[in-house]
């Protein structure tokens, strides 16, 4: 467990390989090295969302024909 925490203090002196880390309902960065891993993110699906308010309107910009060169 020791040589853990040495292992991971060394490792962060030189910058963890830091990968995304996925869970059930939780996102966190977890080193390659040595296997430290951030506190994370928790992770709600979809239907676990508040209701956004129905008043809510979607602006539509206009497409472009063409390209303008100057």
């Amino acid at each position: 467990m020791v040589t853990d925490k040495v292992r991971q203090f060394v490792c962060g002196l030189h910058g963890h390989d830091a990968l995304l880390h996925f869970e059930r309902g939780r996102i966190s960065l977890q080193c390659a090295s040595c296997g430290y891993e951030t506190p994370g993110w928790e992770v709600r699906s979809a239907k676990e969302l508040p209701k956004k308010a129905e008043s809510a309107q979607v602006v539509q910009l206009p497409l472009v024909d063409h390209r303008r060169v100057a």
